[in-house]
């Protein structure tokens, strides 16, 4: 007599309930890390080669290697981070003179200039003209309302920014334990991932990776050139702070947003200000720094993975808008693992019918 198999349909239950449950709960657990650990992995798989490269030229010696990386990391946010805060203070500083030499001899006459703005410069010039000839008690009065909603704005600011750098240090330790044991890793996920689907899962992890280092390379270096060549064509032109406002420009290339919202100002500014010539070669000079992303990104990402390029870009572009500044990688990650499983399973069909 044949026995058929019984499954405890209560038992399976039961046993898939507590497995999501206790996948939920590390999930919840880890949900403050989430964006540091997604951020440190990307970070890891997008410069594993330079780490290799690099300890290889120390004499093979990962601690020494792990910790060239992690100086380059806190370079790159403390020096921004030290200029933000040069400038913060310059301001402050220039903020407080300006207040002595107001409550000293009240408000100024408005400049010439702003009479000759469109629109509104007549406007401005007048309730200027009256502030100046009430005294500084009638410019306190009038601006006595905003003052509180400016405080609010820099006290959450600087919230925002404590968070910011939490944010980063956590980035740094998981980044740093991922470097020391990366092989372990990677070769943990390698397993889980065939466990799931065998090779086709182990392929997956690999284009995955691909395509991180791909669209670092391309997102980075075209952020990195740009802003370089920006920066060189407002410090040649005579704008002022040129080296902050290469870095906010490099921030915007890696937001895809480019060197135009920095770029189209100082030409502006150049213009008003009557240097025509500086202005007339910065605006060529813009023109052709702006489209150097539609040639250099495309190339640079296409080194990194062999996708169709308007699969990345969807990616890129979707991932921004979708999941933020990570989605940058994100995006093309989710699009290159779907495409390639879905050609995989078309392929298998088609081998299947013949």
């Amino acid at each position: 007599m044949n026995s058929q198999p019984r499954y405890d349909l209560a038992r399976i239950t039961l046993a898939v309930l507590i497995i999501g449950a206790l996948v939920a709960g590390s999930l919840w657990t880890l949900l403050p890390f989430l964006g540091a650990l997604i951020w440190g992995a990307t970070i890891v798989v997008a410069t594993w080669p330079l780490l290799l490269r690099i300890q290889r030229s120390v004499g093979g010696r990962r601690s020494l290697a792990t910790a060239v990386m992690i100086g380059v990391m806190l370079a790159i946010f403390i020096v921004p981070f030290g200029l933000a805060i040069g400038m913060l203070l310059d301001v402050a500083v220039e903020g407080v003179e300006l207040v002595q030499a107001f409550i000293a001899h009240g408000l100024a006459p408005p400049p010439e200039w702003i009479e000759r703005v469109p629109l509104v410069g007549e406007r401005v010039a007048a309730r200027w003209r009256e502030l100046a000839a009430a005294g500084p008690e009638a410019v306190i009065e009038t601006f006595r309302p905003h003052l509180r909603l400016a405080a609010a704005w820099v006290l959450s600011i600087t919230g925002g920014f404590g968070k910011v750098v939490v944010h980063f240090l956590l980035t740094v330790i998981i980044a740093a334990i991922l470097y020391s044991h990366g092989e372990m890793a990677a070769k943990g996920v390698l397993l889980f991932a065939r466990r799931i689907a065998r090779e086709q899962g182990e392929r997956a992890v690999r284009l995955a990776g691909q395509a991180v280092r791909g669209v670092a390379l391309g997102v980075i270096v075209t952020a990195l050139v740009q802003s370089l060549l920006a920066g060189l064509g407002l410090w040649v032109s005579g704008v002022p702070r040129a080296g902050l406002l290469l870095a906010v420009m490099f921030v915007l290339g890696v937001a895809q947003l480019g060197p135009l919202p920095v770029l189209v100002p100082a030409v502006i500014w150049l213009y008003w200000s009557g240097s025509v010539g500086w202005a007339s070669a910065l605006l060529v000079w813009t023109v052709l720094v702006s489209a150097l992303d539609n040639i250099l990104r495309p190339v640079l990402i296409r080194r990194g993975v062999d996708l169709p390029l308007v699969l990345i870009i969807a990616g890129v572009i979707g991932g921004l808008i979708g999941f933020g500044v990570v989605g940058l990688f994100i995006g093309p990650v989710i699009l290159a693992v779907t495409y390639t499983l879905l050609e995989s399973w078309v392929r298998d069909d088609k081998a299947g019918a013949q």
